[in-house]
């Protein structure tokens, strides 16, 4: 058991120290000063921003109808909702072109708006709004499924209606369980490529994201490519590690110590 523990954490573990291992101290600060890291870095944090917000805004309210409600072909809505943790992301990147490409489905209406997606940051939005979304609707899921119903019933009978019970007791319950699938959404976000590149393209300063960049440094420099490799690393360890500091201060009773809990 325990050799079979310690094979799988050097597993995980060896790759990322590797990175480490390759670039000094030194190197990734010198790189943090260079163009295309700085432009990548910010185009990276303004985007995944975005698209979280769009995330919590859509999916807070859509996770609490699934979790909430039974009604015929829930659990299709729930499949559909998981598809996009499966699907290549090649075909997520062609499923957007499809969709919201000028000979896309809705192409046309987006003409007609004067609306154009491709090679914008709008085109980045929506392709990580798209990969990282289910990882907080299914954790969001799952979290509202956990709340206590008597409580909610009791604060429905105690004259609260249905808006100020989902704010002042349904979220408090469940913010725990929101915390952790919205730091996980977020850290897909920021790793978000292949629907990126294929929808929004690779501008420096434009739609290069940091994957991207770490994409189109590795045929150049592969230093550069370690050290963009690294600082990303470092963004996404950091996510979780504030995470799991936000959790343990949060009064809450005992939990399970993963963060992506099962749907009941």
């Amino acid at each position: 058991m325990f050799a079979a523990a310690a094979v799988a954490l050097v597993f995980l573990l060896l790759p990322i120290v590797a990175i480490f291992a390759r670039v000094s101290p030194e190197t990734l600060v010198a790189q943090l000063s260079h163009p295309v890291v700085t432009d990548a870095l910010i185009l990276s944090l303004k985007t995944s921003a975005i698209a979280q917000v769009l995330v919590l805004l859509v999916g807070t309210p859509a996770a609490y109808v699934l979790a909430t409600r039974r009604f015929p072909g829930r659990w299709l809505a729930v499949v559909l909702v998981e598809l996009p943790l499966v699907l290549p992301p090649a075909v997520a990147g062609i499923g957007l072109i499809a969709a919201f490409g000028r000979l896309g489905l809705l192409g046309g209406t987006l003409d007609a708006l004067g609306i154009r997606l491709g090679l914008t940051q709008a085109a980045v939005v929506i392709a990580v709004a798209y990969v990282s979304s289910p990882f907080y609707v299914r954790q969001a899921i799952a979290a509202f499924e956990a709340v206590d119903s008597d409580l909610v019933a009791a604060a429905r009978t105690l004259g609260s209606g249905r808006t100020r019970t989902f704010f002042r007791v349904v979220l408090p319950l469940a913010r725990r369980g929101l915390a952790a699938g919205e730091a996980l959404s977020f850290a897909r976000g920021l790793g978000e490529f292949g629907a990126t590149i294929m929808f929004a393209g690779s501008l420096q300063g434009v739609t290069q994201t940091l994957p991207l960049a770490i994409y189109s440094a590795f045929a150049l420099d592969f230093t550069t490519a370690l050290a963009l490799s690294a600082l990303l690393v470092v963004v996404s360890g950091a996510l979780l590690v504030a995470l799991r500091i936000t959790l343990q201060w949060q009064p809450s009773r005992p939990t399970s110590r993963f963060l992506y809990a099962p749907s009941r």
